[in-house]
């Protein structure tokens, strides 16, 4: 398993490996089940100067998922603009299945999973559901990438795992690192538990092809 450091570390390496390695694949450089672990989840952000990330966005994105509401016009609220792939992800209502705040609010699914650690710190069923092939009809406009975030507790340390069908590097692993890591943050503040290392996992990593060979501008 790939180690790294940080977001920065693990957001490097990935895009070249992606970028040098990738197969074809639907307009897409891509490679299959790649996972790695993030050492420390809080030094999450990306300063690489290639890639000029907006952490300001990243920042707004992760107070629209904590709002759990999967409206648009609240995400344009907070930041000011709605990205235009919002846009095209809405229904006509506005709303989206891939806000993950609004996902893990549905059925108190965090709520339970804090309750659990609370109650059994060797629990295995700390887990929560994002993508469910069940709602499938759903999802025509927009399609969530992430499966499940499971956390568990090992050597007194709160972990958590990243489960993606599908991962973009260059703008969904990195705001979607941040998010989760966040996210890894508020339930180990919840629950009282140091925060432990950060898993992450894709079965399908990949960049669009405008996005090839960026790293040696």
């Amino acid at each position: 398993m790939k180690r790294y450091k940080n977001a920065q570390e693990a957001f490097e390496h990935t895009y070249k490996r992606v970028n040098k390695k990738g197969q074809p694949f639907n307009n897409t450089r891509a490679l299959f089940e790649e996972g790695f672990i993030i050492e420390d989840p809080l030094d999450n952000e990306i300063n690489t100067k290639w890639r000029k990330w907006p952490i300001d966005y990243a920042k707004a994105e992760w107070e629209w998922y904590l709002s759990g509401d999967p409206s648009i016009y609240k995400l344009g609220e907070i930041y000011g603009k709605i990205p235009e792939i919002w846009k095209r992800m809405a229904d006509k209502n506005g709303n989206v299945n891939s806000n993950y705040g609004y996902q893990w609010k549905r059925e108190n699914q965090l709520e339970k999973i804090v309750e659990k650690l609370k109650e059994n710190n060797t629990t295995r069923q700390a887990t929560i559901s994002i993508y469910d092939a069940k709602e499938i009809s759903k999802y025509n406009n927009d399609t969530p990438c992430t499966y499940s975030i499971q956390f568990t507790v090992v050597n007194d340390k709160l972990n958590m795992s990243v489960y993606m069908r599908s991962n973009d590097v260059w703008f969904g692993f990195c705001n979607d690192q941040y998010c989760f890591s966040m996210l890894q943050k508020l339930v180990s503040e919840m629950c009282n538990i140091k925060i432990g290392e950060y898993y992450h996992h894709a079965h399908n990593m990949h960049l669009y092809g405008g996005f090839f060979d960026r790293d040696s501008l």
